[in-house]
């Protein structure tokens, strides 16, 4: 499995709750866009076998026009082996492909002529006072707009939406599911609003123009969302991200599962098993770079223990949960007999359970460790807990 993740680093506007790397002027997107296809053939002999995925991530990428993305698409044909059939996903703002008016339909179909096979869109909520509060660019007439024509052209549609918002009472956050789901939209990502250092929404608390964030809203918002899910028979294969069946995200499975990835642009990660590298997080620099043909990235070797430690962290997020064989076979018996004391309370307590093998030797005790409901809301918690300290 291989996939490339190019970081398109401009937005129309910021958002208040992000702390993404990006940029709201578009002076320099055609010279960003020459040095994304720069390194791409800079780094070409860094993936051996063909691609799985190519995820257009920012940023906004659907920002860029069909030239541009051609341009990025022919670059990585050239360069790379790429599997007949890859899952090439664009993650897109609704203003962008919204008004057939002004064209985005024609922009919508020039995506999907492209190669592009699947949507991820930035909805966040389809109610106005939720996207004002976020500054999103989008109202939400064009949220409904954008799903009704995107899913003319796109089978494979997913879509974003944010709980945990102030003034987001329960009914009105039923109400965004339902609409969600009166589109038959066969995969849905849903999260908690955070507050992140260094962004809009936490210098507005910091100064007391917004409350504080109320955890139980969260939790209460997605309880809603599990139940409201089940019952409209989606599997909630991450802890926020949820699939019909057939539907299941390629490139952030790989993510979840340990898999190696090359990021393509500024502020872009990569990570090949072992090493993990970032690129800087500052397009001039990062475009001077590529021009004199060097790659501005830091890197760090990840220690046994941090692999193993990234490997509970995600791996408990996940339907898949935590194989005690993985980590034998990966990270040896000081590891399975480290875990197996850790898990012992949280199992107490109901927060994991193990579901075993059929074939039930000392060895072979092991089938995985997942998470149940009530452990659910608490799962990075519950898995730093479980992290090897050296």
């Amino acid at each position: 499995m291989s996939g490339i993740y190019l970081h398109i680093p401009f937005c129309k506007q910021a958002c208040y709750y992000c702390d993404f790397h990006f940029s709201a002027s578009l002076k320099r997107k055609p010279e960003l866009a020459e040095a994304l296809a720069q390194e791409l053939m800079l780094r070409k002999n860094e993936i051996h076998e063909p691609l799985q995925t190519i995820y257009f991530g920012g940023g906004t990428p659907s920002i860029l026009t069909i030239d541009e993305l051609r341009f990025l698409m022919d670059t990585i044909y050239n360069n790379y082996q790429v599997s007949i059939n890859p899952e090439i996903t664009l993650e897109a703002n609704p203003d962008d492909l919204s008004s057939i008016a002004s064209g985005k339909k024609d922009k919508i179909k020039g995506l999907k002529d492209l190669g592009i096979n699947r949507l991820s869109i930035g909805i966040q909520s389809f109610f106005d006072e939720d996207l004002q509060f976020m500054n999103r660019a989008h109202s939400s007439e064009e949220a409904r707009n954008c799903l009704s024509l995107a899913t003319q052209y796109f089978d494979n549609t997913s879509i974003d939406l944010i709980y945990g918002i102030p003034g987001l009472t329960s009914e009105r956050w039923k109400k965004n599911l339902e609409i969600a789901l009166s589109y038959n939209i066969p995969h849905i990502s849903s999260y908690a609003l955070t507050v992140e250092p260094r962004t809009a929404l936490h210098n507005f608390i910091e100064k007391g123009k917004i409350a504080p964030l109320e955890d139980s809203l969260s939790k209460e918002h997605y309880l809603i969302l599990l139940d409201s899910m089940k019952s409209a028979g989606y599997t909630n294969y991450e802890f926020s991200n949820f699939s019909k069946e057939g539907y299941f995200s390629i490139n952030n499975t790989a993510y979840w599962q340990g898999k190696s990835y090359l990021g393509i642009g500024p502020s872009a990660h990569s990570f090949n098993g072992t090493i993990r590298s970032w690129n800087i997080s500052n397009n001039i620099k990062y475009i001077k770079s590529i021009n004199k043909s060097e790659l501005p990235f830091e890197s760090e070797t990840l220690s046994i223990s941090d692999r193993y430690n990234e490997y509970i962290m995600t791996g408990l997020r996940t339907m898949w949960g935590v194989s005690l064989k993985k980590i034998e076979k990966d990270f040896g018996n000081k590891y399975v007999d480290y875990l197996i004391q850790q898990i012992k309370k949280p199992i107490e307590d109901g927060m994991l359970k193990i579901i075993s093998s059929e074939n039930k030797t000392d060895k072979d005790l092991i089938g995985k460790i997942v998470i149940t409901d009530k452990g659910r809301f608490l799962s990075d918690g519950i898995a730093s807990n479980l992290f090897w300290i050296d």
